[in-house]
């Protein structure tokens, strides 16, 4: 990869999730916190058990042996990336800990600084602060401050979306789960633009968005008109009865390459088959049901990190899906991340792609 020190590109560029990555944000495991309970879990976490387990432990530090072997996940990630020739860049610590309160919720805790594809999105040439549906994630920007302020001050443009109040009004009271073969439907209300930035995924001028316990039509109509007519967002259809976040569910690789979750995507936009793009089908994860997963599920096996349109960075140890990958053209690059993924999320979600090296298009 060349020197990014010589880049022609703007300080923040990114048109999609398969451009040459130059420089990238990996999340840190310093100070995490188990979130705290609050009704949006109820829509996010499948099994009761963790429920349970969110309603006595949430507000409390992770087990240093597990913030130890996520780090030791995450390390090698941003090993890996700097051997790629990526610059790799980190958020501030910031004191999690703390309980705090506004005139519409109070909660015990903050969470952490592991993700922050949840907290931005970097699209063109600007990053934007997500006006997320948690209320324990109400203050998780403040990491990624000293950021934002540098690269706004090298030329990207810097906003927040509107922030939310997150009162009682944000979600719908005595909200139940839909169970396998009920309609699809999400814990929130139309009250205020809601959206995690991971809700969104990149495909030049066509975003795609999903609705989630974290976002709603109010957010994605919020978003198609701050982008204005250079882009156009379109809503995918997902059915997953605690959704969150559209990649481990659907996500475009690379021109003409589409990743789906086979139980998650009941049908693919027709603008794909009209362009002949290939719907590539995720195979069933291989991480041992055994392993603990207090955030995610199996799925986020299909949360890879594209590094151009070839090289992809996927979990060790999900052979079947590095098999396909390989079929499929691309060239997998194994990274231990079972034990980040227990806390946390994939790659996709652990990064932020900040520039990449191409240019606004279509691929329709």
């Amino acid at each position: 990869m060349d020197d990014v020190k010589h880049s022609v590109y703007p300080v923040v560029n990114a048109h999609n999730e398969w451009d040459p990555l130059e420089e990238v944000i990996v999340g840190i495991v310093d100070g995490a916190m188990i979130p705290p309970w609050d009704v949006i879990l109820e829509a996010t976490l499948h099994e009761r058990e963790l429920w349970d387990f969110h309603r006595k432990f949430g507000g409390s530090p992770w087990p240093k042996e597990i913030i130890d072997a996520a780090k030791k996940d995450l390390d090698e990630f941003v090993h890996i990336l700097e051997a790629e020739g990526v610059t790799v860049r980190r958020p501030t610590p910031y004191d999690f800990s703390k309980p705090y309160a506004t005139p519409d919720f109070e909660t015990k805790s903050g969470c952490y600084a592991l993700m922050p594809r949840d907290v931005l999105l970097a699209i063109g040439d600007q990053i934007i602060e997500a006006p997320m549906g948690w209320r324990s994630r109400y203050h998780e920007h403040s990491a990624y401050k000293d950021l934002c302020k540098e690269y706004f001050k090298k030329g990207a443009r810097w906003v927040s979306a509107p922030r939310p109040q997150l009162s009682d009004r944000s979600y719908v009271e005595g909200f139940v789960a839909p169970q396998e073969g009920e309609p699809m439907r999400t814990i929130l209300t139309e009250f205020e633009p809601l959206l995690d930035a991971a809700d969104v995924i990149k495909c030049g001028r066509d975003i795609f968005v999903a609705q989630s316990s974290c976002c709603n039509r109010f957010g994605i109509e919020w978003l198609q008109r701050h982008l204005g007519n250079d882009y156009s967002v379109h809503e995918v259809e997902v059915h997953d009865t605690h959704p969150m976040h559209i990649d481990a569910t659907f996500y475009p690789l690379a021109p003409g390459k589409l990743l789906i979750n086979p139980e998650r995507v009941p049908h693919v936009p027709e603008m794909f088959a009209k362009s002949g793009w290939d719907v590539l089908v995720c195979p069933e994860p291989v991480m041992p049901e055994s392993h603990p997963m207090y955030n995610c599920s199996r799925w986020i096996s299909m949360n890879v990190l594209m590094l151009d349109e070839e090289r992809v960075i996927v979990s060790k140890g999900e052979d079947t899906l590095i098999r396909a990958l390989e079929d499929w053209g691309f060239k997998p690059i194994p990274c231990n991340f079972y034990d980040f993924e227990t806390i946390g999320g994939g790659f996709h979600c652990a990064s932020l792609d900040v520039r990449r090296r191409g240019e606004l298009r279509s691929y329709f």
